[in-house]
C-alpha cells in the first residue's frame, strides 16, 4: 500500500532524540493508529507501550530486538514486530523512512 485515504492526521510532530526520529500520527475510521517517520543516522533506543510493527520504506538500519544478542539489519520493503512493554535499539546507517503500525492490547 503506498498511500492512505480517509485518515486524521495530527499536524503536531513527534520528535526524538533532539530531532534524530520524528513522526506523525495517523488515525484511521476503525481506531488504529500509524506513524509515518523520518530517523537520521544515529543509534536510538525506545520502549514499547503496545505490539509494533515497523515497516521499513527507505534507508539502512540495524536492530537489535529484546531478548536478541545479534543486531538484525533492515532496508526498504522489509519490516519487523517489537513485542509491547518491550526494548528495542536501532542503529540507524542512513536516512531511514518508517511506518509504525500500533497493535492493540488484548
Amino acid at each position: 500500500m503506498s498511500q492512505f485515504t480517509n485518515v486524521t492526521v495530527s499536524k503536531k510532530a513527534n520528535v526524538y532524540f533532539n530531532g534524530g526520529v520524528t513522526s506523525r500520527t495517523v488515525l484511521f475510521a476503525d481506531g488504529s493508529k500509524k506513524t509515518l517517520g523520518l530517523m537520521l543516522p544515529g543509534t536510538y533506543e525506545f520502549t514499547t507501550d503496545t505490539v509494533e510493527i515497523m515497516e521499513i520504506t527507505a534507508g539502512d538500519l540495524l536492530v537489535l530486538l529484546p531478548g536478541e544478542t545479534e543486531w538484525k539489519p533492515f532496508t526498504a520493503g522489509m519490516q519487523f514486530e517489537v513485542p509491547a512493554n518491550a526494548t528495542f535499539k536501532m542503529d540507524v546507517k542512513a536516512i531511514t523512512d518508517y511506518v509504525c503500525s500500533f497493535l492493540p492490547v488484548s
